[in-house]
């Protein structure tokens, strides 16, 4: 990168059209640079795209705005989306001894059968112990079973925090540093701390992400950013010679940019960027990933009219007649295939999703595991019999749409004294930036603190323009 400063008009690129790919491309045209995005699939968007399910257009995953989302919603403002969002108060349910609860006031949680009154008071007394905590260093040294053993107690842990930490990192809990769920804590005291009286979640009425990204990809076409996509970027690399620059290679073709921005997964952007130093190179590697294999159905009825519901008696199990088929492993203990049920109609109006009810079927696992290689028809057999079970009412005519999406690298598990090992930004390769999950420290997997890496990345970038720029003064 030249030493002309971060308002030059440089040439970058940004590869990877995700929520933060787009947000980094529009920050940058911002900035008066030409801008090139590039993307592998035919869409932008990656864990925010949108999917066609029987004939209704939702979001491929399952996404809420929480009123406490401020960056979320400035993004959404600066789209001209905010009046377009729509507020709902939800409600949480547990499923515990065979039966459905309802967990979404306090009078319900006192109510909550799994625990009894001393459990509840060690479950309060944590999550206000987290709410005040502020050294996660020390957190981030605990592992999270550990520490939550510790302050609530075995059976408050399985009854209640387990279910929680399958349905966010599936088997991947059991890595995790207690800086993650503090990073939960935090996330959902937020409303509390700035002064609204109770935390809402939102969408955007229209169309979900769909219209989020439609709008985006308008914005940034207003702006003068080329967004390529079906373009698989094969290296990053620097181009040498007298001025510098950072050459890129995708689909046969070759061309220099000022700049890049790598948005991918960190073993992707190991594997793009030949020229790192081998110490970036372990740590980008060193990123243990949960992925997540992901089902959608669309159903002619409602289900339990939660919008979340934890599995507290249902452990994760592979049980499909074949489980090596889909990735059954010897000792896994028996229960439920997938860690939650989201109703997303419970939250989003079914007018939304044509006067149908859509729900998400969610199993965090390790990017090798059997799951990601079984056919749709595979999982389906798994996991629509095990909903079945939950709902004894819900019959197979009842399932209007049955899809899978599958995404083997999604959150970076916080691991043991991760903040000591996270991948850097700003690398080896002069021009070339990492923006990805891997650096989301103390942070939970969601658009929200995603797009918190923007402005740590811009500055990391001003940073860099700063010293190449007293380097030449020099």
């Amino acid at each position: 990168m030249s030493a002309a400063g971060a308002g030059s008009g440089e040439r970058w690129a940004v590869v990877g059209a995700g929520v933060l790919g787009l947000t980094v491309a529009r920050r940058l045209a911002s900035r008066g640079h030409q801008v090139v995005l590039l993307e592998a699939s035919a869409q932008v968007g990656g864990l925010a795209s949108a999917w066609t399910l029987g004939d209704v257009v939702w979001d491929r995953h399952y996404h809420v705005t929480l009123l406490s989302d401020t960056r979320t919603r400035a993004m959404l403002a600066d789209l001209g989306l905010q009046d377009d969002v729509r507020w709902v108060e939800t409600k949480t349910g547990v499923y515990a001894g065979g039966e459905l609860h309802s967990v979404s006031n306090s009078v319900e949680y006192l109510r909550f059968p799994a625990l009894n009154l001393v459990d509840k008071a060690r479950l309060a007394a944590t999550i206000l112990a987290g709410s005040r905590m502020t050294d996660w260093r020390k957190l981030e040294q605990q592992p999270v079973d550990e520490w939550l053993v510790k302050w609530s107690g075995r059976r408050t842990f399985e009854r209640f925090w387990l279910p929680l930490l399958r349905a966010k990192l599936g088997d991947g809990y059991t890595e995790a540093s207690a800086a993650f769920i503090w990073a939960t804590i935090q996330r959902l005291y937020a409303a509390r701390r700035s002064g609204l009286k109770k935390e809402l979640f939102g969408y955007v009425a229209g169309g979900g992400y769909a219209r989020v990204l439609e709008r985006y990809v308008e914005v940034l076409a207003e702006q003068g950013v080329e967004l390529r996509l079906g373009t698989r970027v094969e290296r990053v690399e620097a181009e040498g010679g007298v001025g510098g620059g950072v050459r890129v290679t995708a689909e046969g073709t070759s061309e220099g940019f000022d700049g890049v921005v790598v948005t991918l997964a960190a073993p992707l952007a190991a594997r793009l960027c030949p020229g790192l130093s081998s110490d970036e190179v372990g740590r980008l590697q060193g990123v243990s990933y949960m992925g997540i294999v992901c089902a959608s159905l669309l159903l002619d009825r409602p289900l339990g009219g939660y919008y979340l519901t934890y599995l507290t008696d249902a452990e994760p199990r592979d049980d499909a007649g074949d489980a090596a088929a889909v990735g059954g492993r010897d000792g896994e203990r028996q229960g439920m295939p997938f860690t939650a049920v989201v109703e997303m109609t419970a939250f989003v109006d079914p007018v939304e999703v044509g006067g149908h009810h859509l729900v998400y079927l969610p199993r965090y696992v390790p990017p090798d595991h059997g799951l990601f290689d079984a056919s749709d028809e595979q999982v389906r057999a798994l996991f629509e019999p095990a909903l079945r079970r939950l709902y004894p009412d819900l019959t197979g005519d009842d399932v209007l749409a049955f899809e899978v999406s599958r995404v083997r690298q999604v959150f970076a598990v916080p691991t043991i004294g991760y903040s000591e090992r996270i991948p850097p930004m700003v690398t080896s390769v002069p021009g070339v930036f990492l923006a990805g999950s891997a650096h989301l420290l103390n942070a939970t997997l969601n658009v929200d603190d995603t797009l918190g890496l923007v402005d740590e990345l811009l500055e990391s970038i001003d940073a860099t323009d700063a010293a190449d720029t007293e380097e030449v003064a020099v």
